[in-house]
């Protein structure tokens, strides 16, 4: 057995965020499909992902037979110096024509979107994130008065994250620091949103070649 010393880059900052909107069923339910456009946004401040589990322990001739903690979903609590008003109210499922919004009652159904983002670390690699099936659980709408001093005045999402294929998989991430993908450009992860090992790993082949 032999030992491997690795020394890990730090983070350094959290890059833009992206979204894409799902083409839903007429009953409201997930596709694969996606809308052709991805919006991008150089807005996030902070960003925290944190795993929801459904742990349990099978007892067997009184101990533990099995046990387990599979992640079923993921909570992302997004903070933003700004955020556009109208995406917002779309993840809302608000009814929008133009600059006229309704929003808020029992018929709107929240849409499923692509949420995106591009973690940058000191080394200057990059951790690439999509989760294809995700819903906007909850927003803030917070403003104060302007005052003398300046203070950030930002705007927080709450995402869910689900899974999205038959393995209940939540997201799909590239890492420039692997041998192979060390030339994928965000340009390239974030032209669409990634579903597949297989097209995830196009994208190594393509930047190599």
């Amino acid at each position: 057995m032999t030992t491997t010393f690795k020394h890990p880059a730090t983070v350094e900052t959290v890059g833009n965020q992206f979204i894409c909107f799902d083409t839903m069923d007429t009953d409201g339910s997930w596709t694969s499909t996606f809308a052709t456009d991805v919006s991008e946004y150089p807005t996030v401040t902070e960003i925290e992902v944190a795993d929801n589990t459904d742990s349990y322990d099978s007892y067997a001739s009184g101990k533990i037979y099995e046990s387990d903690a599979p992640v079923t979903s993921k909570t992302i609590t997004v903070t933003n110096i700004a955020f556009d008003s109208i995406t917002i109210e779309k993840m809302k499922g608000a009814d929008i024509d133009g600059g006229v919004v309704l929003s808020g009652g029992t018929k709107n159904t929240r849409p499923y979107f692509a949420y995106g983002v591009d973690v940058i670390n000191k080394d200057k690699t990059h951790e690439y994130r999509w989760y294809p099936k995700c819903k906007l659980t909850d927003n803030d709408d917070k403003t104060s008065t302007s005052a003398d001093k300046h203070s950030d005045q930002t705007k927080q999402l709450t995402i869910t994250a689900y899974g999205f294929d038959d393995d209940g998989h939540i997201d799909c991430k590239v890492f420039t620091s692997e041998k192979g993908y060390e030339n994928v450009k965000a340009a390239d992860f974030f032209t669409k949103p990634i579903l597949t090992l297989a097209d995830a790993k196009k994208l190594g082949t393509a930047a190599g070649a």
